[in-house]
């Protein structure tokens, strides 16, 4: 069985379903297909259902890829999305907190994280950004998706909007500047690179391992 699922949801049902993911997992594809190495191992922060691994790794069949996310429901979710694609190039999700001081993974040769930044308290970005770190080697990709606010850019009423529920929901949460974000990934070792403006008023964020 397969049931609607947001993140901190809980429930029995092993399959989970993120609706965005139908949405926007094809306009994601094509940017990581000029962002992310030719081969090599991509570490996904923030799995949540698994529905993008499963896209991804079948996608992108010359990578190896390993989900991970902190949440017990989550896990089961990847985990029953990956039994039933049978791919090969998809690891076991890890249990992972970005905020963590250790993760359980020697090295990546990239991190992916979509829609982690603004569904979770800053120091999970922070952790993101020094956690990745350690992993990765000079020149090595770390790629945000999400919803953002920019200094020099309108904001769409729909992300105000949606941060005003993020931050009624959790105050720890919301929209992030895209400064902020730059700023805490320079502190922790990371280039900004690249941005790309996305479907629904979001965008993919490209740094790179100094």
């Amino acid at each position: 069985m397969t049931t609607l699922w947001t993140p901190g949801e809980g429930g029995s049902d092993d399959k989970r379903h993120a609706p965005a993911t139908l949405r926007n997992r094809d306009a994601i594809a094509a940017v990581l297909a000029d962002w992310l190495p030719r081969s090599g191992t991509i570490l996904e922060i923030a799995s949540g259902s698994g529905e993008h691994l499963v896209h991804f790794a079948a996608t992108f069949p010359h990578l190896d890829w390993q989900p991970s996310d902190p949440d017990p429901a989550a896990l089961t979710s990847i985990a029953a999305w990956s039994a039933e694609a049978d791919l090969a190039n998809s690891a076991p999700p890890l249990a992972l907190d970005a905020s963590a001081p250790d993760w359980p993974l020697a090295a990546a040769d990239a991190v992916l994280c979509i829609n982690m930044v603004h569904i979770s308290p800053w120091e999970a970005t922070l952790g993101l950004f020094a956690g990745a770190a350690r992993l990765a080697a000079a020149g090595a990709p770390l790629i945000l998706y999400g919803p953002y606010m920019e200094a020099d850019v309108p904001t769409a009423e729909s992300n105000i909007a949606f941060d005003a529920s993020l931050r009624a929901r959790n105050p720890a949460w919301g929209l992030r500047d895209t400064a902020a974000v730059e700023a805490a990934a320079a502190d922790a070792g990371w280039a900004f690179a690249e941005r790309r403006a996305m479907p629904a008023n979001n965008l993919m964020l490209l740094f790179r391992r100094t």
